[in-house]
């Protein structure tokens, strides 16, 4: 790791520290504080966990059959999850509603890194 990658580490870690300094206040001043952060902490579990299975493929598709972009394909997938809530089909083993906040969540991390992305092409 060189320089560079070292500071943008540290940094990152000092920004993760301060934030979460300041939620262990919020989560003490909100009322249902610690129930919200148990289920956000499960959540962000189960993507890390499937980040590191299979990689950045939600951001990052192989693209062995669809063209559709990145965003088109995870929205696909929320539609899929809105319609079994909608319907009611709840398969066994699987929770729509984590699946639907986890895909919630991939799109909102791949607007983020598109916008950065823009940003630095753009000389911004």
């Amino acid at each position: 790791m060189d320089n560079v990658e070292k500071a943008i580490q540290d940094h990152a870690v000092y920004d993760l520290n301060r934030k979460a300094d300041a939620l262990t206040s919020a989560i003490k001043e909100a009322p249902l504080g610690p129930e919200i952060m148990e289920q956000c902490l499960a959540i962000a579990e189960l993507l890390l966990r499937k980040n590191i299975s299979y990689g950045n493929s939600a951001i990052e598709p192989v693209r062995f059959l669809s063209t559709a972009s990145p965003e088109e394909q995870i929205l696909v997938r929320i539609d899929d999850k809105l319609n079994r809530l909608r319907n009611q089909q709840e398969y066994r083993g699987e929770d729509t509603i984590t699946d639907l906040v986890g895909y919630l969540i991939l799109l909102m991390v791949l607007r983020k890194k598109e916008i950065k992305k823009a940003g630095l092409e753009n000389g911004l």
